[in-house]
């Protein structure tokens, strides 16, 4: 059995789009989810640990929401769930919000943190690092039409767009894989933030592929 740790945000979550203005979000059906579609995909010889959670960053404190930093929890959830042989990482949207007024190489900066910070851990089998899978998430789109929301991300769609690059430069550097997922899907329209069901079908898929091929 191999276990895989899935580390992200909402979209890791199963966010609907279009309960973005409810007071309660409501979360894709398991088997919706691109984990649910990435534990579908690879079988029974694999455990997927899916640990996403609305509003995390890669290493900021929200002012406005309690431990949404993910560099304080991920060591904690390494030790909980080792041993592992991979780590599926895909976090930086939220830290597109104007609260933490950070650029993008300043995002992609948080998550080779986090990125070394697995690299470095005794979290895989023997006590050795377990592999890494960095994933580049989708890029914000149309948030004019929600109140409030697009104030909250502002030039956000411009600056999601240069973290491919980024990322994949962090991932060449530490010697990880990498998938950006904005040559694959989008978000919806609702929300221009969140995954529909068709694009966690997606996502699941490839990354499903990109997994078969790191842990052959």
């Amino acid at each position: 059995m191999k276990n895989i740790l899935c580390f992200g945000d909402s979209n890791t979550w199963g966010f609907i789009p279009e309960s973005i203005l409810e007071p309660q979000p409501r979360r894709h059906p398991h088997d919706v989810r691109w984990t649910g579609v990435l534990s579908r995909e690879l079988g029974s010889g694999f455990q997927i640990i899916a640990e996403g959670q609305n509003g995390r960053t890669t290493v900021h404190d929200d002012p406005f929401a309690t431990a949404r930093n993910g560099k304080l929890v991920l060591p904690a959830l390494l030790e909980s769930h080792k041993p592992l042989d991979l780590v599926i990482l895909m976090l930086g949207t939220n830290d597109l919000k104007a609260v933490f007024s950070v650029s993008p190489p300043e995002i992609a900066t948080g998550m080779k943190m986090l990125a070394q910070m697995i690299l470095t851990s005794d979290a895989g089998l023997g006590g050795r690092p377990p592999a890494l899978l960095i994933l580049c998430p989708p890029a914000i789109g149309d948030t004019s039409h929600l109140p409030g929301v697009g104030e909250k991300f502002p030039q956000a769609r411009e600056h999601s767009q240069k973290l491919p690059r980024l990322y994949k430069a962090v991932a060449e550097q530490l010697g990880c894989g990498f998938l950006n997922t904005q040559d694959l899907i989008q978000p919806a329209a609702a929300d221009g933030i969140h995954l529909d069901a068709a694009a966690h079908d997606t996502l699941g898929r490839a990354v499903a592929a990109q997994v078969r091929q790191m842990l052959a």
